[in-house]
């Protein structure tokens, strides 16, 4: 997969955190959250009469983002709603990921992309070096997954959102978010079958206990990147994104014993071994195996 402008790549974006678009101080600040990618947020987060005030700080916090190693990234409004003229404002300021907010078609894309385009060339930038994240936010723009990721090469994360999402599904509100499941789960099945990474709905409430029982949910559903409306959740993004020694350790081990246990039995099928003392079976073969290749391909992809 390619790499971004900064050389960071989609494998390694664990962490999403947006903050207000008109608060210098929270945008400052982000430099010191950790997280991977930065997002000045530009709709949600910013009332309409503070976006001018927003536009003009795209140009002070963006360098500073990227001189901290961060992604810099701007989520726009859509086209029709503000977001060419936020596109006027921040694009000089040269961020590495535009996103959309409120993304149902193909042709939403299609046009972001032309328009991105318009200003790459207006301000000498490397045509097509600007990426694009869709963020999803209606059933629609669920069902239509698969096209809209297909509309722009520029796309290689899409992101599926939380409040807005549950308002336009009509669901109750809670904070276990099992009304989102089928969302998650299909938002991602989508985006594997596209080949993109899927980048996880925020947990929008404040404890800490709420949020590791979903940052936990969500890495065993297979997300491998999550959007973070609250500071205080980066770390726990990162460290649960980040498989640990231990881990890999115990992967490295899994798969030794198992495949020393599979010669041993002279061609017939083996079912499970014993690693310290514990049964390991296939699947734990196999899930060792992925993430092993997870962290190697990670390896590589920092080397380009």
């Amino acid at each position: 997969m390619p790499l971004s402008a900064s050389g960071i790549s989609p494998n390694q974006r664990r962490s999403w955190l947006f903050l207000a678009g008109a608060d210098r101080e929270a945008l400052i600040q982000g430099t010191k959250s950790g997280a991977d990618v930065l997002i000045q947020e530009l709709e949600t987060f910013t009332p309409p009469e503070l976006r001018p005030r927003a536009w003009e700080l795209t140009r002070e916090i963006l360098p500073l983002w990227r001189s901290a190693g961060s992604l810099t990234s701007v989520r726009i409004n859509p086209l029709d709603a503000g977001g060419w003229e936020d596109l006027d404002a921040v694009m000089s300021a040269r961020p590495d990921i535009i996103m959309m907010s409120f993304v149902a078609t193909p042709r939403q894309v299609a046009e972001l992309d032309q328009a991105v385009h318009h200003f790459e060339i207006l301000y000498d930038i490397d045509p097509g070096s600007t990426e694009l994240v869709p963020n999803i936010e209606s059933a629609l723009g669920v069902i239509n997954t698969c096209a809209i990721a297909q509309a722009s090469s520029r796309i290689r994360a899409m992101l599926v959102g939380t409040e807005d999402m549950v308002a336009d599904i009509g669901a109750e509100r809670t904070r276990a978010g099992g009304e989102l499941n089928y969302i998650r789960q299909r938002f991602l099945l989508e985006c594997a079958a596209m080949g993109i990474t899927p980048i996880d709905c925020p947990y929008s409430y404040s404890d800490n206990d709420g949020a590791q029982r979903d940052m936990h949910q969500s890495r065993s559903m297979g997300y491998r990147a999550k959007a973070i409306v609250n500071e205080q959740f980066v770390g726990l993004v990162n460290h649960t994104l980040t498989p640990s020694a231990q881990e890999i350790a115990q992967a490295r081990q899994i798969i030794a014993t198992f495949e020393t246990a599979r010669k041993a039995a002279n061609g017939k099928r083996i079912a499970a071994a014993v690693v310290n003392g514990f049964l390991t079976e296939v699947p734990d073969y196999l899930a060792a195996q992925r993430l092993l290749k997870l962290i190697a391909h990670s390896h590589e992809e920092s080397k380009k």
